[in-house]
């Protein structure tokens, strides 16, 4: 029952039955016979987790075979796999995947089906520990990958500016101006104006591995810039940046830039700007909608949970 589970596992990470042949010894053509006992079983791999040897003996191991009870399910699960890494493509979103699996599966689920069914699949497999955040504990920060935009008055040519965002672990309570570049100053400033938004300072910063804010990075311990580190000591915290390839180091941040860029960016697109300081002025408008609105499933909002 272990190699069967050893199987299962690496089908969930997305591994082909070869490579999963080759990593356990067991011949191709039997990894297949159990994955379409997995497949045919319709239960998660947390479900097959908690099952005794007993129980996945009688699943896996039973002569007789087994009914399909969902066609569509049946059909889906030999391609998640390949479905899911789709995604990695860029631009590539959940709703296109589905259009690319109706073109294979005409009479297949529809897409709000499919994508709770893909999620899930996305997941198996990938133990994680949530992460608990203490109060005033680190203040994430990052720039967004898309630009706000101003106009010359005069010209009509189109500048693009940066975009700050801030968030704090605990309370989720979140701060956005634009700025000029993402040159240091221009970043020291951002976390100044982010400190005196929430009117405090946290015991740490944490950038992600921004010229600006880190000479040097390393998986380990980054070299922080000497003007960042010189701002983190001026208000008595320190820089602690994200390590390199831990994205969830820096999770909160990016969920909060997807988040403002419905929030915020949406609102901001529909007006022309000449002037940062007009534009920053919007932007803490919908910003103090943004914190105030209760979070999703809770009944208190950014804001409140302080």
């Amino acid at each position: 029952m272990f190699t069967i589970r050893q199987i299962l596992r690496l089908y969930a990470l997305g591994k082909g039955t070869k490579y999963i042949s080759q990593s356990t010894g067991v011949a191709r053509n039997t990894v297949k016979k159990y994955l379409y006992r997995y497949v045919l079983s319709e239960k998660t791999i947390g479900q097959i987790e908690a099952m005794s040897d007993a129980e996945m003996s009688r699943l896996f191991l039973i002569k007789e075979r087994i009914e399909a009870s969902n066609k569509r399910l049946s059909d889906l699960q030999p391609l998640l796999p390949s479905l899911a890494a789709l995604l990695k493509k860029r631009g590539v979103t959940k709703y296109m995947v589905h259009e690319k699996y109706l073109q294979q599966c005409p009479d297949g689920y529809k897409s709000s089906s499919f994508i709770e069914k893909l999620n899930d699949f996305m997941q198996m497999g990938k133990s994680s520990l949530k992460m608990t955040h203490k109060a005033g504990d680190k203040l994430f920060v990052d720039f967004t990958g898309q630009k706000l935009h101003l106009v010359d008055k005069l010209t009509g040519e189109i500048n693009d500016v940066e975009v700050f965002v801030a968030i704090l672990g605990c309370s989720q309570l979140t701060f956005v101006t634009a700025v000029h570049s993402q040159r240091k100053e221009d970043f020291i400033l951002g976390c100044e104006k982010a400190l005196h938004f929430y009117g405090g300072v946290p015991q740490a910063i944490v950038p992600d591995n921004l010229k600006s804010a880190v000479t040097r990075a390393s998986k380990y311990e980054a070299e922080l810039n000497e003007n960042f580190a010189a701002f983190a000591e001026h208000y008595h915290t320190f820089g602690f940046p994200t390590r390199t390839y831990k994205p969830k180091d820096k999770a909160l941040v990016e969920g909060a830039v997807k988040i403002i860029y419905t929030t915020i960016f949406s609102k901001i697109d529909q007006k022309v700007y000449h002037r940062l300081e007009d534009m920053n002025k919007d932007i803490l408008f919908h910003l103090q909608i943004h914190n105030d609105a209760k979070l999703t499933g809770e009944n208190y909002s950014r804001r409140n949970s302080l």
